[in-house]
């Protein structure tokens, strides 16, 4: 197995983790929680589609641009006096577990990029 092949399927398996534990946090108490945890975990699954089928670097920014976003939104609701809140959210176990997959996940898709800018003629 070459290693491009290897580093979508660990991206594509770190993507799938982190969309089946949003889904897992349903329902949430809030239904705009809800929503987001709803759609994002579906899009994170569905985002194992395009890494493992290495469908381009288009597909892989919008991946990494999605994961910077709930990253983002997560790091923003964890502050005291946020915008989105008004008070700092908890920290769990799980949140955390999650914010270590979507890194990896962005990190992976990104030496997947990498390798395909380096060497185009590669396998994939």
């Amino acid at each position: 197995m070459n290693s491009i092949l290897i580093i979508a399927v660990a991206a594509s398996i770190c993507t799938a983790i982190a969309g089946i534990l949003h889904l897992t946090s349903l329902p949430s108490p809030n239904t705009n929680m809800t929503i987001l945890f709803l759609v994002g975990g579906i899009a994170q699954i569905f985002w194992v589609i395009p890494t493992i089928k290495r469908w381009g670097k288009t597909w892989d920014y919008i991946g990494i641009a999605g994961t910077l976003a709930f990253i983002i939104i997560w790091l923003i609701t964890r502050m005291p006096d946020n915008p989105i809140t008004g008070r700092a959210g908890r920290i769990g176990e799980t949140a955390i577990i999650i914010e270590i997959f979507q890194i990896a996940f962005i990190v992976l898709l990104g030496i997947l990029i990498s390798k395909k800018t380096v060497s185009p003629t590669a396998k994939v």
